[in-house]
């Protein structure tokens, strides 16, 4: 049994508690173990996860999160960076599926977190435990 870490950046609390709800069902249905941190912003979820995996605690990582598309450029640095930094971590060998959802308004926000439409955190807990059974074949 792996043990997952889900963070989420918890800004939208309706939309988080659907992605969280999709995550956590598809890590428990596939037989693991979870916690979940809670970090400020879409921003801080690669350091957390980078914090995370020194302690050794943890097979794989779920990002999760909403990022609505505002009036300024911010939206554009948010979205691109948070998926740089797990883009990153990625490639050093970490097994983390990016839920974080880059949406245009609230309607996007929750047809992709709710688990009777899209399902984004599902996915995203899917895609980390199928990187980590991945990491596992190659890397051991």
């Amino acid at each position: 049994m792996a043990h997952i870490l889900i963070v989420e950046a918890r800004f939208y609390e309706h939309l988080n508690d659907l992605l969280l709800a999709g995550a956590r069902a598809a890590i428990e249905e596939a037989g693991h173990s979870h916690e979940t941190l809670t970090v400020p912003g879409a921003l801080e979820v690669p350091a957390a996860i980078a914090m995370a995996d020194e302690s050794g605690d943890f097979d794989a990582f779920v990002a999760l999160g909403v990022v609505i598309r505002g009036e300024t450029y911010h939206f554009e640095v948010v979205c691109n960076e948070s998926a740089r930094g797990i883009m990153e971590l990625t490639l050093t060998g970490m097994a983390i599926g990016n839920g974080i959802l880059t949406v245009e308004n609230e309607a996007q926000a929750l047809a992709r977190a709710d688990r009777a439409q899209m399902d984004k955190g599902g996915g995203a807990a899917a895609a980390a435990l199928a990187m980590m059974a991945l990491r596992q074949r190659y890397v051991g």
